[in-house]
């Protein structure tokens, strides 16, 4: 079953970390959903944009179960997910290119709507297997109740973000790392002229990089050139530059021009870098 590659949200897993991470993150200008908490244990807050949207991902130490589950991964950018609209049908095409983690697992989290009534968010995933992904996760997310994340009063931002536009992974050998998306998707990654290489994915690309084109594009620390394949930067897509730097002022955010961007390094952004560029 030939799959087109669709991200449907990023996940930075910021462990017991999450009202640090709401707060800086509020302080960036990204409108957050009340805390949630999944049947499996997990809490998170979510920035919804137009199709996609960010996870901060964690656990409330009174609420956290023995086992961590798919989040047993090092804090910072961790996931990537992927849409689809069949987990069981992902599921058998994993298994066909011998990629199948556990089985399609159902799991919830209570949600209260904008107009006060109360529903359920309902998911089920498909995982690549863990051995795949060695940098992190990545799974397929059915989403049964769009509705209950996708509601137009929490797709406006104070930053003007509107769009998750760029999810990029710092390799030593991109196109090894590339093989395992060549082998899930029907379509073929573009060539960059530093060595990279660019996967569309829906309103969201899959940028894979050098280490030094990373350090050199996000001013990430050096790194030895055949260290490991890291998550290491999102991009997003603002309506206004000058709207975005009012609030990175306001809520006391560092932030570096970076030709018709602007660059939010990880040392403000603790769990990764950021960049955010106007659309054109």
């Amino acid at each position: 079953m030939p799959i087109t590659p669709v991200i449907d949200h990023a996940v930075i897993n910021v462990d017991e970390e999450l009202d640090q991470a709401q707060c800086l993150f509020q302080r960036m200008g990204f409108q957050l959903s009340t805390r949630g908490h999944h049947s499996m244990g997990s809490s998170n807050h979510l920035a919804i944009f137009a199709d996609n949207y960010l996870e901060l991902l964690g656990y409330e130490p009174a609420r956290q179960t023995d086992s961590r589950g798919l989040w047993n991964v090092a804090p910072g950018l961790a996931g990537l997910v992927w849409k689809t609209g069949d987990a069981h049908a992902v599921w058998r095409h994993l298994q066909q290119c011998q990629l199948d983690g556990e089985p399609p697992t159902h799991f919830f989290r209570p949600v209260i709507l904008p107009d006060g009534s109360q529903t359920e968010a309902r998911f089920c995933i498909s995982r690549i297997r863990a051995s795949a992904v060695a940098y992190g996760f990545s799974f397929f997310c059915e989403h049964q109740t769009p509705q209950a994340i996708w509601q137009p009063a929490w797709q406006v931002h104070p930053n003007g973000v509107q769009a998750l536009s760029a999810f990029v992974i710092a390799s030593p050998q991109p196109e090894q790392t590339l093989a395992l998306y060549r082998q899930l998707f029907s379509i073929e990654a573009r060539a960059e002229d530093n060595g990279g290489y660019v996967l569309d994915s829906g309103s969201c690309c899959l940028r894979i990089i050098t280490h030094q084109q990373a350090s050199l594009e996000f001013a990430l620390p050096p790194v030895a050139a055949q260290a490991p394949a890291k998550m290491v930067a999102l991009c997003f897509q603002v309506a206004s530059l000058e709207r975005l730097r009012r609030c990175l002022n306001q809520g006391d955010i560092q932030w570096r021009e970076q030709g018709h961007q602007v660059l939010v390094m990880q040392q403000q952004a603790h769990w990764l870098a950021m960049r955010f560029e106007e659309k054109e």
